[in-house]
């Protein structure tokens, strides 16, 4: 299957994480592609233009073709495979443990922490800050988080596994939440996650919503 004809569907704000993940799964990669927009607030996405091809009826999905994925890890995980170094950039570790390492932090950022989620949106991110200020339950998601990220990064670093890979930039964007709304951070996770926003990938990203 050729690398001709991709689509990647994402929300009309440019603000939602996962379909933050996979664009930037393809502009690291290299692969042409083209952005079609999906207003969730109007419920487009339940239309059947777009749910007859999109399983989940979120977004983030990709078109290959006759092909139709949603998920955004799996969606980065399919083109990882489908194009393959060493024509194309690896976005998952080389090291086969690194790289389950890699695919446990994605599925874990994408099914704990729903008090950060919940009381720091991405709105936070892209948008503007909230005052309110954490819950307990939030503070102690927090701390867990601040926890698990200071044992994976060692003094300094500023990728997981030594070289960039796709779970920095999802890991970086949950610890955004908090250190773009001015919450208490410790300075080597602030360090971290700012490096991380800089990358030409996800400032694209960043650029696509403010040029709407």
């Amino acid at each position: 299957m050729s690398n001709h004809g991709i689509k990647l569907y994402v929300d009309s704000q440019f603000a939602s994480p996962y379909a933050m993940s996979a664009f930037v799964t393809l502009k690291e990669k290299g692969i042409p592609f083209e952005i079609r927009t999906v207003n969730l607030g109007t419920n487009e996405n339940y239309q059947p233009d777009y749910s007859q091809f999109s399983l989940t009826r979120r977004v983030p999905t990709l078109s290959h073709g006759s092909f139709h994925l949603s998920e955004s890890s799996a969606i980065s995980e399919y083109l990882e495979e489908q194009f393959p170094a060493p024509e194309y950039r690896i976005v998952y570790p080389h090291d086969v443990q690194n790289r389950a390492r890699a695919r446990q932090i994605q599925a874990w950022l994408r099914s704990d922490f729903m008090p950060i989620r919940e009381e720091r949106s991405t709105e936070v991110v892209f948008f503007k800050p909230t005052e309110e200020p954490l819950s307990d339950a939030a503070q102690a998601s927090a701390a867990k988080l601040f926890s698990a990220v200071d044992s994976l990064l060692g003094n300094g670093a500023l990728n997981l596994f030594n070289e960039w890979c796709i779970a920095d930039t999802d890991l970086a964007l949950m610890l955004n939440r908090l250190v773009m709304n001015g919450d208490n951070v410790p300075e080597k996770l602030v360090a971290y996650a700012r490096h991380q926003w800089q990358r030409p990938s996800v400032q694209s990203w960043v650029k696509q919503e403010h040029s709407k």
